[in-house]
């Protein structure tokens, strides 16, 4: 955390691919690991992070031995929390918060709305250094098509409301929402999303090579919002394209 500025901090979000290029010709983990510590995030919200995968050990030529979240955040993000969405015989992926500060781990709500996409809310909170006030973060990865969002929606604003009702809260990651269907109910449980707040429309990240659609978001409530970036140099890396935002506790 840059000293004297302890109530600022830095977050990414980032729908990772599973850690392999587009069309799974090669590993990307290696410089997805380099390029977001590169960049310092004191928070690091990630979708379909591939935690376990015995075929990817024996297809690719690199591929970490150790679990994704331990891989990624090894002496440099002090903790971590992954919640497990999709399992299969070979293994399973989710979304996962690593952290520069301790997590106090919550639960990883099932929000699926179709039996065939397995979907979660990950949520923990984390305090700033010499920061009293908790911050709530959740970690989500939406439906694909319109009319299961909605239903998350309601579950994912619910769950705010029971769980960090008044206090500072994140929501990042992959909202699937190119129609910004969105953007409307979370604006009215009293969240900005950055990028909207600061250019007047949410980011566009998808598809990475040539970015079209909005579909990854950060959304804030009690927390002042002062810069946020697209990561473009990343097209390669993963189908999205990774956002940041430099945000400060009021």
């Amino acid at each position: 955390m840059t000293q004297n500025r302890s109530a600022r901090f830095t977050i990414m979000s980032m729908n990772v691919h599973k850690g392999v290029s587009t069309l799974h010709r090669h590993s990307t983990i290696y410089q997805l690991r380099q390029k977001m510590r590169n960049h310092h995030p004191d928070l690091l919200f990630l979708q379909e992070l591939q935690q376990e995968h015995r075929g990817r050990i024996r297809r690719y030529g690199q591929w970490p031995l150790t679990e994704l979240t331990h891989f990624l955040s090894e002496d440099f993000w002090h903790d971590w929390h992954y919640g497990k969405n999709m399992e299969y015989p070979d293994g399973h992926h989710g979304n996962a918060i690593l952290s520069k500060q301790p997590l106090h781990k919550g639960l990883n709500y099932d929000i699926s709305a179709y039996r065939f996409e397995r979907r979660g809310l990950l949520h923990s909170v984390t305090q700033l250094n010499g920061v009293g006030q908790p911050i709530h973060c959740f970690c989500v990865h939406l439906a694909l098509f319109e009319r299961g969002r909605e239903r998350q929606l309601e579950q994912i604003i619910g769950y705010i409301e029971d769980l960090a009702q008044d206090c500072p809260t994140i929501v990042a990651g992959d909202f699937n929402d190119w129609r910004n269907r969105v953007g409307a109910p979370m604006k009215k449980a009293g969240f900005e999303e950055v990028f909207e707040f600061l250019t007047g429309s949410p980011a566009k990240t998808f598809p990475s090579i040539k970015p079209l659609l909005a579909m990854d978001r950060i959304y804030v409530r009690g927390l002042k919002i002062h810069s946020a970036e697209i990561l473009h140099e990343w097209m390669r890396l993963s189908d999205h394209l990774g956002i940041t935002a430099e945000l400060e506790l009021i």
